[in-house]
């Protein structure tokens, strides 16, 4: 199967074409594909002949997105509208990387792909917009939450940094989620292109809900593993002990019963962990 990813410079994109063995995978960075310009999107898939697009390419600064709403809604939401587009138009099957920010976060269960969502910023808004704008054309909306892979930036590689070099680190500890190692999302988006037929969205994040101060905590136990460490302590704070631009959903957790019933099974999200620190200490 020809795969043609978008945002293939990205620790997912990276992911995918890492993966991809048995398929021929261009994965291109935006250099190389804008998904912002039509023309160009147009005659990239009529050299690459794709039989799938995954579009892996995304704005993904959460808080610089309250001030640069544009910018943001231009890749998010216009360049995923020009891509599904252009899948549509020729028969093109298309996987769109979404997020768990679609959802506010109050509810007291592990989200559905069918329950409404209702962002708390820019990000998750722009998110939502290019996942309407994807469904409509027929393309097929994998969400997914935290994400963390070779290489970074993720919140694994900051905690690496700063668990280096402070004794101290304040993490917050009410806010919680699924942390999702990019290969084995990679692995769950190829094993999708396998299918006969999808649904209009899926939900994938690896194995296990945790609060951030939870995962950070995680981070440095692996980190203490393979050499010593600064940080001798890791203090639990509030979200209000914590401001920051854009408002974070509580509990953001995926439900993920419609993909595992296809036979993606989710691993553990502390497997990647364990992998991406030694990679990153070696």
């Amino acid at each position: 199967m020809r795969i043609l990813v978008t945002g293939g410079h990205g620790h997912l994109g990276r992911a995918i074409a890492r993966r991809g063995a048995g398929h021929v995978v261009t994965a291109l960075g935006r250099a190389e594909l804008d998904i912002c310009d039509e023309d160009a999107v147009v005659a990239r898939c009529a050299v690459v002949a794709p039989d799938l697009v995954i579009n892996a390419a995304a704005y993904t600064a959460v808080d610089r997105a309250e001030t640069e709403r544009e910018r943001a809604f231009a890749i998010n939401a216009d360049g995923a509208a020009i891509v599904a587009r252009t899948c549509a138009a020729r028969a093109i099957r298309m996987l769109h990387v979404s997020t768990d920010y679609v959802f506010e976060g109050a509810m007291e269960r592990p989200y559905r792909e069918d329950d409404p969502p209702h962002p708390l910023g820019i990000y998750g808004e722009s998110k939502l917009a290019g996942e309407r704008a994807v469904q409509a054309a027929g393309g097929t909306v994998v969400r997914t939450s935290w994400l963390f892979g070779r290489g970074g930036p993720s919140f694994v590689h900051t905690i690496l940094r700063l668990a280096a070099e402070r004794p101290v680190l304040r993490v917050v500890a009410d806010q919680q989620g699924c942390p999702t190692w990019t290969d084995d999302l990679a692995e769950a988006l190829l094993r999708l292109t396998t299918m006969p037929s999808l649904a209009a969205c899926y939900h994938f994040c690896d194995a296990g809900a945790v609060t951030w101060h939870a995962f950070a905590s995680s981070i440095v136990a692996e980190a203490r593993r393979h050499r010593a460490v600064a940080c001798e302590r890791i203090e639990a704070i509030t979200t209000a002990e914590y401001p920051t631009l854009a408002r974070r959903p509580a509990s953001s957790i995926l439900d993920t019963t419609r993909i595992r019933a296809l036979g993606i099974e989710p691993p553990p999200w502390q497997i990647g962990l364990s992998m991406v620190v030694a990679e990153e200490l070696s």
